[in-house]
């Protein structure tokens, strides 16, 4: 088995190849390629990537690369994990918004429209190549905006399924609180990538006992705080929103928040620095104790169980992905993209049945995916209208006169990236 991961470079790869090497029974990798323009970082990335298979005695070969059709070649899945215009681009997405009094973070609001607006013709042309080389590989998108760029691969035929360790995240949590195993968590997890709740936490099963309330009374001091949102919201909700709904539900706090400290991009730049001076040292043979604070938590489990799934090697038959709607949310288009429990085996995802959602999450979810329909349009055309009116869709923006300055402040910010600029 053949396994490219494209952005390989990525500090947080050894997260990944440690997740790898672990679960070799589960993934049995032959041949690992990491792909990345970076030569360097990629070099550091990929020395300590060979060492992490050596002490844990996995036989499968790393290579490392930049020349991506090689890289591709007779893949059986390809991994995305590429950030167009690095932390730099990042700290832009994050701290131009503000200065309309609008909340910047890459993933969603204005920033994340400009990260989106770099990465789909970016992913899609990777996307071709691979179907050029190999066109039964399967892609799985852990890129972000992941919805966007999901439904982007999906509209142009690829076999692509995205993934977000949100809801791993969540498992591995309430695991911890409850005295239980991973593996006997089930959530009940509904929305759209980067915007979900957890409807319930089930016990054994999609059918297994529901322990949630139980989870909100006896913890749910220590899961609010994890949340960074007041307990007074999940104990009103009887639900666990995503760390991302802060942004909908506290937006005029998070702004005054961001505005008193350095972007997240300039943290994770620093932190960046220090790991790949670490990455250098010969002697290092396991994933340093500091990639826990990058981000991406749990996010090699997840991979590893969906690459298996979709590779018939293995994997959790139902899990949290980012696929085709297709009637499960039947407020929303069946192409729209949704962030579900499903069945993941070698023909893809299907999601599972979802209870009928209340007003107060599928109206948002409704209105997220009207301006993920315009984002994904302002990607693959261009313009600066499409541009406006995707921001104007926007929950956080809104306005029209934020939508026009914040239009002018994502051209100026991104003519690089932006062909039609």
């Amino acid at each position: 088995m053949k396994l490219a991961v494209v952005g390989g470079g990525s500090t947080y790869t050894p997260e990944l190849i440690d997740g790898f090497a672990r679960l070799r029974d589960t993934l049995p990798i032959e041949e690992l390629v990491l792909v990345d323009p970076a030569a360097g970082r990629l070099e550091l990335v990929g020395g300590l990537a060979r060492r992490i298979f050596a002490k844990q005695g996995h036989p499968g070969r790393i290579v490392t690369t930049s020349d991506l059709d090689a890289g591709v070649a007779d893949a059986d899945a390809v991994l995305l994990q590429l950030r167009v215009g690095g932390q730099a681009a990042r700290n832009q997405d994050e701290t131009w918004p503000l200065e309309c009094g609008c909340v910047g973070q890459e993933t969603t609001g204005a920033g994340g429209l400009a990260k989106a607006l770099r990465t789909v013709p970016v992913v899609l042309d990777i996307a071709e190549r691979v179907r050029r080389t190999n066109p039964n590989a399967w892609i799985i998108d852990f890129t972000n905006p992941v919805g966007i760029v999901t439904r982007a691969l999906l509209q142009a035929g690829h076999k692509a399924v995205g993934l977000c360790n949100v809801a791993i995240g969540f498992q591995r949590k309430f695991a911890r609180l409850l005295d239980v195993t991973p593996a006997e968590v089930h959530l009940d997890h509904v929305g759209l990538n980067h915007l979900t709740w957890e409807l319930g936490v089930r016990l054994g099963g999609p059918d297994g006992e529901n322990v949630l309330p139980r989870l909100l009374a006896e913890h749910g001091d220590a899961i609010a705080d994890d949340l960074r949102m007041p307990r007074a919201i999940t104990d009103r909700l009887g639900v666990v929103p995503s760390y991302y709904l802060r942004y909908f539900y506290a937006h005029d706090a998070v702004v005054r928040e961001l505005g008193t400290k350095p972007s997240r991009a300039a943290e994770v730049a620093a932190m960046e620095k220090e790991l790949l001076a670490m990455y250098g040292d010969p002697a290092l043979d396991e994933k340093p104790a500091l990639l826990a604070k990058r981000g991406g938590a749990f996010y090699s489990e997840a991979a590893v169980d969906l690459a298996s799934s979709l590779l018939g090697s293995g994997g959790t038959p139902v899990q949290v992905v980012n696929t085709y709607n297709r009637g499960t949310l039947p407020f929303l288009p069946d192409d729209a993209v949704i962030e579900v429990q499903a069945r993941v085996d070698g023909t893809g995802a299907t999601p599972l049945a979802v209870p009928e959602l209340d007003p107060l999450y599928a109206g948002l979810i409704a209105h997220v995916t009207a301006y993920e329909d315009l984002a994904l349009e302002a990607a693959l055309r261009g313009g600066r209208d499409r541009v406006f009116k995707a921001l104007l869709a926007h929950p956080l923006i809104g306005q029209f006169e934020y939508a026009e300055a914040l239009t002018d402040k994502l051209i100026a910010h991104n003519r690089e990236h932006l062909a039609w600029a």
